[in-house]
């Protein structure tokens, strides 16, 4: 895809993103691009290429996708196993019923699409077809929320919100390479379906430095805090772990705890977590104020009595400019500078 101009580095004003946030320079203009790649290491396809380790050693697994194979890494096992691969077009609804078919006869589908297709076109398909019958169909969708600078065609800041109301669906976010491998893998092997997000092309490796292993349903700390508890998911824990060590300047000891399953919650651990004294408790997501991470976590935390200092970093309810990335999560309250501004704020 060709790069395009940003659009206009404007500052909305919303509630749900700081008002005043530092100058930043903005090094990139993409409107699709690896996030947070620069100074880090990168894993080329993590997802494709876990398919492929797994296909080695078992034949159930096959990949379809609808016209996007190459923009959800699907393309590098299809090259490898291209009498497993069904390229179905542009046909969301088709993709998911070959998938339910496929599931039938005993296969593992991975099927692939970009997330806003997914959620919006295919929604009544996957609620009749994989979600009714249980079946372990595995929806792994690109440019999840705020991935892309094509505006609300193609941002799928939403998705969350659509599918957590979704019986016998399992939701997944994960965070960076290391996790994407480890979680294809898990749900591979999840009898039920998935509906996971997806990071592309040349993936950040976090994680991995911490030990990280993914586990399917738990929510884990990843870095000790005692004034804020940073409650993340997806590549946000990215930021919140950037953010941790940026505000750790200021003498703020901030905790990340990073949430990769969205559904089922890991309410055990997000409970004993938040009802320590003393934390500001902060959900961080790539997400609509509406129906992600902060209201799940919020909603469960309140039916049972446990009441911190709660905030959350998100989207605004709205739809969202186009433009570059780098822009955009500055605009809307996800780069690290704006998120720490605005966790002193809180402070």
């Amino acid at each position: 895809m060709t790069d395009l101009a940003p659009g206009p580095n404007s500052r909305r004003k919303s509630k749900y993103a700081p008002r005043t946030v530092p100058d930043q320079k903005l090094a990139t203009s993409a409107m699709i691009a690896s996030l947070d790649a620069e100074g880090r290491n990168t894993v080329s396809a993590p997802f494709g290429n876990a398919l492929i380790d797994m296909a080695k050693t078992r034949d159930d697994i096959v990949g379809l996708s609808a016209d996007l194979a190459k923009y959800t890494d699907l393309h590098v096992f299809a090259n490898a196993y291209p009498d497993r691969f069904y390229q179905m077009g542009m046909a969301e609804q088709v993709l998911i019923s070959a998938a339910a078919g496929l599931a039938r006869e005993g296969f593992t589908p991975f099927a692939t699409t970009y997330a806003v297709f997914a959620s919006r076109r295919a929604y009544d398909f996957i609620f009749m077809a994989i979600a009714e019958e249980n079946l372990p169909v595995k929806i792994c969708c690109a440019l999840p929320g705020l991935t892309t600078g094509y505006g609300p065609s193609h941002q799928a800041t939403e998705d969350l919100a659509i599918f957590r109301g979704m019986p016998n669906l399992t939701i997944i976010d994960p965070c960076c390479a290391t996790e994407i491998d480890q979680a294809t893998r898990a749900i591979a092997d999840h009898p039920g379906p998935v509906y996971m997000r997806l990071l592309r092309g040349q993936v950040p490796d976090v994680l991995g430095e911490y030990g990280y292993k993914f586990k399917l349903g738990k929510a884990q700390m990843i870095h000790g805090g005692n004034d804020v508890l940073f409650i993340s998911t997806g590549f946000m824990t990215m930021r919140a772990l950037d953010a941790a060590k940026a505000l750790k300047a200021d003498k703020i000891d901030a905790a990340v705890l990073h949430v990769p399953t969205i559904k089922p919650l890991d309410v055990d651990t997000l409970r004993a977590e938040a009802a320590k004294t003393g934390r500001l408790v902060v959900t961080i997501e790539n997400h609509t104020i509406q129906g992600g991470l902060g209201e799940a976590v919020a909603a469960d935390l309140l039916r049972n009595q446990i009441t911190p200092n709660f905030r959350s970093v998100a989207l605004p309810d709205e739809f969202l400019d186009a433009g570059a990335l780098p822009t955009l999560h500055h605009q809307y309250g996800l780069s690290v500078p704006a998120i720490t501004t605005q966790v002193k704020a809180w402070l």
